[in-house]
This record gives structure tokens, C-alpha cells and sequence, in this order.
């Protein structure tokens, strides 16, 4: 197993950089991530984290590297909490619309024991276009104080855009750009005015006007023999 290093900070606390196995890390984060309290031991001594700041490696989906934010259960804290969408919508069961989520994730403030792992949002009434449901809309534990604007759209009801209209719409755009390619002359060619355009593959070279007037012929002067 490959060892992950990591680092506990928090509120009045010295850092402290640690070790542990990456395989139980990724264990612990699925099942708790950024809002779940976890205790980790650090010589017999058991700190109350929050896990932040987890670094992965894009190809590979390796952790790298996190934080461990150590929290004082009698304090309240400020956190990022996932919303998330619940039910189906009536507009999308009536093919009216499509439920966009603008809005992914809130902060709330509350103690660590009582933070949630997320917020649930049920969009089964949206039923009409336009209809949205805001931040005021949330349903938090009575605990749990929402800090998010208010007025912010968590979700709504967008138009349905077909799939015939979207391929209508490519269709259009793709014979448009072949139109405007064909008109367009080959770079560096000027036919003549009234002259056919050149055959299809064939470059017909630019031709340049003759001079109207040859230029004077130079007088070589004659060699003078002497009497």
C-alpha cells in the first residue's frame, strides 16, 4: 500500500505533518468527505478533522496529498455543503423542459457534530419554464444556519431542445461554411473579369497586364576612329 502524506491544522493548533495509508484515506473520504467529522489518532491521541484541500493525480486518480482541519466540537464552524436535486421534475415528466442546477454547493454555519452531509432540494413541483427554486427554498436542520445568498437559483426549469432541432441547427451551420468556402477565391488567384473559373483541383496562375508602352530603345553609341 502506498503512504499518503497529510497535514493537521485548525484554529489555535501548531501544523502537524503525518503518514498514512492511502487505501484506508480513500475509504474514509468516500464515506465521509469534506463535511463528515473523523477522528485520527496521532500517538495515542485522537483529534476531531474535517478533511480539505484533497490534491489527486488526474491521470492516475491517486491521492497526493490533504489536509486535516482540526475542529473544537464547542465551536461552530463554516463549511461547504453539497445541494443536492431530489425527484423528477413534472416539467421534465411532461417534456416541457430540462432541470438545470445552477448552484452545486452552499455554506452553512454550524457545530462540527451538526454539520450535514448535504442538503437535499426536491424539484417534483417545477412544472411550468422558468420556475426555480432558490436558496431561501432550502429545508436545513434547525441547527444548521445557511449562509448563501438567499436570492441565489439553486434550480429551474430550461427549454427542452429536441434532438431533430439541435441536428436542423448542425446541418445548417455545416452547408453554411461549405457555401461560404466555395465563394471564396483560392488564395493568390484574381481571374479575369468574365473569364470561367478554373477547373476543380486545377490553380489557374495569376496573369499580369502588358505594359501599355515598351520602353525606349537604347542608343549604343558609335566607337570613333581616330583620322
Amino acid at each position: 500500500e502506498g503512504i499518503l502524506p497529510a497535514n493537521i491544522y485548525g484554529k489555535d493548533i501548531k501544523s502537524l505533518a503525518v503518514q498514512l495509508k492511502d487505501k484506508e484515506f480513500e475509504t474514509v473520504f468516500k464515506e465521509a468527505g469534506e463535511t463528515g467529522l473523523v477522528d485520527i489518532a496521532v500517538n495515542g491521541e485522537v483529534k476531531p478533522v474535517l478533511i480539505h484541500n484533497v490534491q489527486i493525480e488526474p491521470l492516475s486518480n491517486q491521492y497526493l496529498h490533504a489536509d486535516f482541519y482540526q475542529v473544537n466540537l464547542k465551536e461552530k464552524i463554516k463549511a461547504m455543503v453539497p445541494v443536492v436535486a431530489v425527484g423528477e421534475a413534472k416539467a421534465v415528466i411532461d417534456k416541457v423542459g430540462i432541470v438545470l442546477q445552477p448552484l452545486s454547493e452552499i455554506e452553512v454555519e454550524a457545530l462540527p457534530e451538526d454539520l450535514p452531509e448535504k442538503i437535499e432540494v426536491n424539484v417534483e413541483k417545477l412544472a411550468a419554464l422558468d420556475e426555480q427554486i432558490t436558496v431561501s427554498g432550502l429545508k436545513a436542520p434547525e441547527e444548521v444556519e445557511i449562509l448563501t445568498d438567499p436570492a441565489q437559483v439553486v434550480v429551474k426549469i430550461a427549454a427542452l431542445v429536441s434532438k431533430e432541432a439541435e441536428e436542423l441547427a448542425a446541418q445548417e451551420a455545416a452547408a453554411a461554411e461549405a457555401a461560404k468556402a466555395e465563394a471564396a477565391p483560392a488564395e493568390g488567384v484574381t481571374p479575369a473579369e468574365g473569364a470561367a473559373p478554373p477547373a476543380e483541383g486545377e490553380v489557374k496562375p495569376e496573369t499580369k497586364a502588358a505594359p501599355s508602352e515598351k520602353p525606349a530603345a537604347t542608343e549604343t553609341p558609335k566607337e570613333e576612329k581616330p583620322q
